[in-house]
């Protein structure tokens, strides 16, 4: 029976260090591979040129690089480019590069499918067929990165978690794969200049807070009164209004970070006066930014785009109680790459 060789990225910088001791060899080897694996994200043990042939070889022996593949890549009228990423079982995720003229930012996925059930979301159609390990996150960033380097002339200056999947129901992995992310032997992002956008899992944004993560929190809200928000979040049953404020009240005192909530606007949905002072008095107890989000369509007749004066109904309600909004216009919506549009038709 054929021995099932694993993954090398799964092994931490200590277990490389011992596994070249154990093997007579200098503990230092190990951290010259990580170098390898983290540092320069090479995929092939061949390409690991500081080590010697038979060393390589000894690697290929015991271990595989699960490395991802960018199956497709499109590139819209805009400048974003989405990658159809082909993962070593064969399944696929998306993920995309949003350029604007002083940044640019990768939007990752974390799962395959989704675990929710958002209804005004394409992914959340797809059924979750597996979480995302942390090398397949830290690829598609490192892809990216090389995307935008080779298109934009420069680095990738910021990541959001907000593409396929639900990232605190992998809350592990995307810790993991954040940690390698910010290493200064890995990519050296400032985790400032990451987000994680969840739809609210009470329990794992406490989390977050116990664990003292140094990242920002983005909250997908698109209703603060909890009949509105079950009727298109039906997961919204289970980790009501309530729940998710509450949590989100224990995060800032335990963070003093400033809460960031995503918000879409649909007409005959949530597009009252009633829906946005709901909205101000959840979001009120603590310093917060609204982002309201243009609808990108997924071919359900029962989501349509707010009419321009709701918006505007809602940034002067908003703006009048001191809270900071911004009308975000979508991006890469000619090739399905916008908001809530991720769902593996490319």
């Amino acid at each position: 029976m054929q021995t099932v060789k694993k993954d090398i990225r799964a092994l931490s910088r200590e277990q490389l260090r011992d596994f070249f001791v154990d093997r007579g060899d200098k503990a230092f080897r190990g951290n010259q591979v990580y170098e390898w694996l983290w540092g320069k994200g090479v995929h092939s043990f061949e390409g690991m040129t500081n080590l010697s042939k038979e060393t390589r070889q000894m690697l290929e022996n015991h271990f595989v690089i699960n490395h991802i593949r960018v199956d497709r890549m499109q590139r819209s009228n805009d400048g974003t480019i989405k990658n159809a990423v082909r993962l070593h079982d064969g399944l696929i995720v998306e993920s995309v590069l949003i350029p604007t003229d002083t940044r640019t930012t990768a939007c990752v996925s974390s799962q395959v499918g989704c675990s929710l059930d958002c209804k005004f979301c394409a992914t959340a159609r797809l059924k979750r067929m597996r979480n995302l390990n942390p090398d397949e996150i830290y690829d598609q960033v490192v892809a990216i990165d090389n995307e935008s380097r080779l298109y934009h002339g420069r680095p990738l200056s910021n990541i959001v978690f907000m593409g396929m999947g639900e990232p605190l129901m992998n809350y592990n992995n995307v810790i993991k794969a954040i940690d390698k992310i910010t290493d200064p032997e890995g990519l050296g992002m400032s985790p400032r200049r990451i987000t994680v956008s969840t739809s609210g899992v009470p329990k794992m944004i406490k989390k977050l807070a116990d664990d003292e993560v140094k990242f920002k929190l983005a909250v997908s809200l698109h209703a603060a009164i909890d009949e509105v928000r079950t009727s298109i979040m039906p997961f919204n049953e289970h980790f009501p209004l309530k729940d998710l404020r509450e949590a989100l009240e224990y995060w800032y005192q335990k963070t003093k970070s400033r809460i960031t909530y995503e918000y879409v606007v649909w007409r005959g949905i949530n597009d009252q006066r009633k829906d946005a002072e709901a909205l101000v008095r959840f979001c009120r107890f603590a310093p917060s930014k609204v982002n309201i989000i243009e609808y990108n369509p997924i071919g359900d007749e029962h989501f349509a785009q707010a009419d321009p004066e709701a918006l505007e109904l809602y940034r002067d309600i908003l703006e009048k109680n001191g809270i900071t909004v911004t009308v975000r216009r979508s991006r890469g919506k000619d090739i399905d790459a916008a908001c809530g549009q991720l769902a593996n038709k490319s």
